[in-house]
């Protein structure tokens, strides 16, 4: 039996198609059509709601916006999904709904209900926001019509106040613990005609190994689109959000241990602690409800060629830990990816965890995104350098590239002509932009020509060199006219060619 609780009334659903998504539940079946279709694919935000669930100590419960659009309904095990139209209380408007009244942050209205129900997740938080945090809150979130000014504003006022809403107090305070007790009353597993929600790791062994073909989903962010764009049918679902040990994420001595089942949302904290370099790569990996629902191993189990986090485990020698049940092997990530879409993981296995080893010391990190949009799309091209010198001379460079080939790659000639290098002498960066150049052989597609990709690569690597330089004002430059020292700044802008 599926269970969940639906604003504040228990769900209990006997059989459910696989494909079934939380958004399709709620217009078709529910017949609560405030949260509305725009995309079907996680980009505009029109399908937004809250999902809550008790945190990590059980005594409280966590709220965060997901989109429902490529969301299937087996996540909701376990947890309670708050949709637009339980907000007010009677004929009084939450706050976050009358905020968007006064700022006139409504026109058509048709995205209206997502953005509010971003304002209300991040204004269940009830701490102190930021304007850059407000562009975070609703960077899944698009409109025609405001030119977004107002619906900041409305997000900056509704987040700032210090009263408790009448949902914190009438309707949702009294209610809160018998929402707690709800959810935790609810069998962390549950298994359908063609649905499994393992608990454990023994039980998600016994689903892999009696229902082969069903598709594992975690966040279910890029396994959604075959359903929703692509319409295709699965012959099952096994969903892993519950399975505990997939919840690790540990700092050990050598490293970061992340769980496959963890959402980027919630090891973005420790993983940007200890790599700090990431942060534009990791905020700009889809949107804020993406992030909530996504996870690492997904996207490592996905197998894109333009995934947004291969690259990075590549260029940091990290391994993916599989698991069947009864035996567990350590791949790494440079040796996953075996063809497009295609993995060493066999099919009674699952990707258990990613170790990251943290950076030696006097290594530099880079990572660089290249996309159409700035944020809340998929990459072009995609390249992550990490370089470790002693004083000038390279010790080593690990590289990972996406967009570039069928699968996440490394430059290894790149990385070989490299080492032992004079870093910071200008034929350094010559050798490398030679290597570069014919290293691979992207394709042409709709993001971008092969010509493009090509030269953006080379270009990246020239960003790299150039931003690694800081420590080092002056570079010794090799031209018709002899040897010749000049700034990194000269080079940069272009006065020395």
């Amino acid at each position: 039996m599926l269970q969940f609780l639906l604003n504040d009334k228990t769900v209990e659903l006997a059989s459910i198609r696989p494909t079934l998504t939380v958004l399709e539940y709620l217009r078709e079946h529910a017949k609560l059509t405030g949260t509305k279709e725009g995309c079907a694919s996680g980009d505009c935000g029109a399908c937004t709601a809250v999902i809550a669930e008790p945190d990590a100590s059980g005594q409280s419960l966590h709220w965060r916006s997901i989109n429902t659009c490529i969301t299937f309904l087996p996540a909701l095990h376990g947890k309670q999904l708050i949709t637009v139209e339980f907000l007010a209380n009677n004929d009084t408007l939450h706050p976050v709904q009358q905020a968007m009244v006064d700022h006139h942050g409504s026109q058509c209205g048709f995205c209206t209900p997502g953005f509010v129900m971003s304002m209300f997740a991040r204004y269940q938080q009830r701490q102190p926001i930021t304007k850059h945090e407000v562009e975070t809150v609703l960077s899944g979130n698009l409109c025609r019509c405001t030119g977004y000014r107002p619906i900041v504003d409305a997000t900056l006022a509704a987040c700032e106040q210090s009263t408790q809403s009448a949902f914190q107090t009438d309707k949702f305070s009294d209610a809160e613990q018998h929402i707690l007790n709800t959810l935790t009353d609810i069998a962390p597993n549950t298994a359908l005609d063609s649905v499994f929600v393992p608990a454990n790791h023994t039980q998600l062994a016994h689903y892999r190994q009696a229902h082969p073909q069903a598709r594992l989903v975690a966040g279910g962010t890029d396994i959604a689109l075959e359903s929703t764009q692509q319409l295709q049918d699965f012959p099952g679902v096994i969903y892993l959000g519950n399975v505990a040990e997939l919840h690790q994420l540990e700092a050990g001595e050598q490293g970061l241990r992340i769980g496959a089942g963890v959402t980027y949302s919630t090891m973005m904290p420790l993983l940007l602690k200890h790599f700090p370099d990431l942060r534009e790569l990791l905020e700009r990996l889809g949107s804020l409800p993406i992030r909530n629902q996504g996870t690492m191993g997904g996207n490592v189990a996905s197998a894109s060629p333009i995934g947004d986090t291969p690259p990075v485990l590549i260029a940091l020698n990290a391994t993916v830990r599989l698991n069947n049940g009864t035996q567990v092997r350590d791949i790494p990530a440079a040796e996953f990816f075996t063809g497009y879409r295609q993995t060493q993981m066999q099919t009674d296995e699952w990707i258990e965890s990613l170790f990251l080893p943290y950076l030696p010391d006097h290594t530099q990190l880079r990572a660089y995104k290249i996309s159409k949009r700035f944020e809340d799309d998929i990459s072009t091209v995609c390249a992550v350098f990490k370089l470790t010198l002693a004083e000038s001379q390279v010790v080593s460079l690990a590289t990972g590239f996406g967009g570039v080939a069928a699968t996440p790659v490394a430059a290894a000639a790149l990385e070989q002509q490299i080492t032992g290098c004079t870093w910071h002498d200008n034929t350094t960066q010559t050798i490398g932009i030679n290597a570069l150049h014919n290293a691979f052989s992207p394709i042409s597609d709709v993001r971008a020509s092969a010509d493009y990709r090509q030269t953006m690569i080379v270009n990246l690597w020239r960003r790299f060199w150039m931003e690694t330089q800081k420590d080092h004002p002056t570079l010794t430059r090799v031209g018709a006219n002899g040897i010749k020292t000049v700034t990194v700044s000269d080079v940069a802008t272009g006065v020395v060619p």
